[in-house]
């Protein structure tokens, strides 16, 4: 090969080298800015801390892609009985909504100035009923009656000190005073989902849980339903905390609770505004 040849050979053999740098370099870029733009659209997504009460579960977790792809957060629920919650907010702990089961712990949080008032709003409200285990053959029409039945042994109840539900019971229960006559068979659970729980597995015979609980089992029956003026209504506030760090997306979201779609999301488990 002669010298004009060579030179036209390397010269060839360093343009393609040339190309194939430069198209790796163009690849590299690329994936470098489609990474970019993905971890940019993660970072943008606000987080929202939602401390409610546990009896809300199901409905929350059905509202939680709704909101977030709405309004491009991400939400974490922290869900318990509303004193036990309350009382977490109290101390400090991180949140950015509350939604109680009753008014009395959002009154105390309102007095303490632990909430933005002007945010507060009722979203939805529920029932007490009494439940048995499907396997168990009861038939209680009346509270009345509750402690003329022998096999009933354990009594599951919400603890009235942090669980509304349980403040609830035990204000229908002394309405026709059988609270104190029912004491010793009473067992007082840390929530509402934990009486559920208590009577599914048979550790209690029957229990008081909200409607919108009750309809979460396929294995409990309804034996009845309290009546409404045994006990203070049963009412959900919800408002803003004062310590959030997001409080336009923490407004929107109780706004979100008050929508139809939210409302007929309420609806669907039982709740009732």
């Amino acid at each position: 090969m002669n010298i004009k040849k060579l030179s036209i050979f390397f010269a060839i053999l360093l343009a393609a080298f040339l190309f194939t740098g430069c198209n790796q370099t163009d690849k590299q870029e690329e994936e470098g800015n489609i990474n970019e733009t993905d971890s940019t659209e993660q970072e943008e997504k606000t987080p929202l801390t939602i401390s409610a009460a546990i009896s809300l579960t199901d409905a929350l977790e059905e509202m939680k892609a709704i909101f977030e792809e709405e309004h491009h957060a991400e939400l974490t629920f922290n869900l318990g009985g509303s004193g036990k919650l309350a009382q977490q907010i109290q101390q400090g702990a991180p949140s950015d909504v509350f939604i109680s089961a009753n008014q009395d712990w959002m009154d105390m949080l309102e007095e303490e100035e632990l909430i933005l008032a002007d945010t507060r709003e009722d979203v939805t409200g529920n029932k007490i009923v009494l439940i048995s285990s499907k396997d168990a053959d009861l038939s209680i029409d009346s509270l009345e009656d509750i402690d003329t039945v022998d096999s009933i042994k354990q009594i599951a109840v919400g603890n009235p000190e942090t669980v509304p539900a349980g403040k609830y019971t035990e204000q229908a229960l002394q309405s026709i005073k059988k609270w104190d006559e029912l004491e010793d068979k009473i067992v007082l659970a840390k929530d509402v989902r934990q009486v559920l729980t208590y009577v599914e597995t048979g550790n209690a015979d029957i229990g008081f849980v909200y409607e919108s609980d009750a309809k979460t089992s396929d294995d409990i029956n309804i034996l009845l339903t309290a009546d409404s003026d045994m006990h203070d209504s049963i009412i959900y506030p919800a408002a803003v905390t004062k310590d959030t760090q997001h409080e336009e997306l923490a407004k929107a979201f109780v706004e979100f609770l008050e929508s139809d779609q939210a409302q007929d999301i309420l609806k669907s488990y039982g709740f009732q505004k």
